[in-house]
């Protein structure tokens, strides 16, 4: 990361960690909402919505990367909801447990993921951020899918 460059994220819970995604690849956040289930489609799919005439796939991060929803259904209900990212020429959603705030990140605090991080893998990851209240993990959305999978999920559209 270089130093000097600022970064916007939004954060986000999944489970009990928090993280972040670059603003610049937000297209909006969305409170649930029905979403209709796809046959066959990978088991992360959740499903599609139709958003203003646009159907979006529901990617769920938790059965993605194994990770335990927290808070009873009825929390989830309340604050979950998904963010509609742009990967490229399409757009994505992403099922979270609760949206958080937008923050501004020096470059120069981004911190190399250590080895051995709970829930996801080090490769989708751009860096760590240490907060008073512990971690914020940085998210490399275009990673979280190669290429290959997301025309598959693409396809679903």
């Amino acid at each position: 990361m270089e130093a000097e460059t600022q970064y916007q994220l939004v954060t986000f819970h999944l489970g009990e960690e928090l993280y972040g995604v670059n603003i610049m690849d937000v297209k909006e956040i969305l409170r649930l909402s029905n979403v209709r289930v796809i046959p066959n489609a990978p088991y992360y799919v959740e499903g599609i919505i139709n958003l203003r005439g646009e159907i979006i796939p529901i990617i769920d991060l938790h059965k993605r990367f194994n990770i335990q929803s927290v808070g009873k259904r009825e929390d989830i209900e309340m604050d979950g909801g998904f963010i509609i990212l742009q990967i490229d020429n399409s757009k994505v959603g992403i099922i979270i447990d609760k949206v958080e705030r937008v923050v501004s990140i020096k470059g120069e605090d981004i911190k190399d993921p250590p080895q051995m991080l709970n829930g996801i893998g080090t490769e989708y990851i751009e860096g760590v951020i240490k907060e008073e209240r512990g971690y914020l993990i940085m998210m490399n959305i275009r990673k979280v899918f190669n290429p290959k999978e997301l025309q598959k999920i693409i396809e679903i559209q």
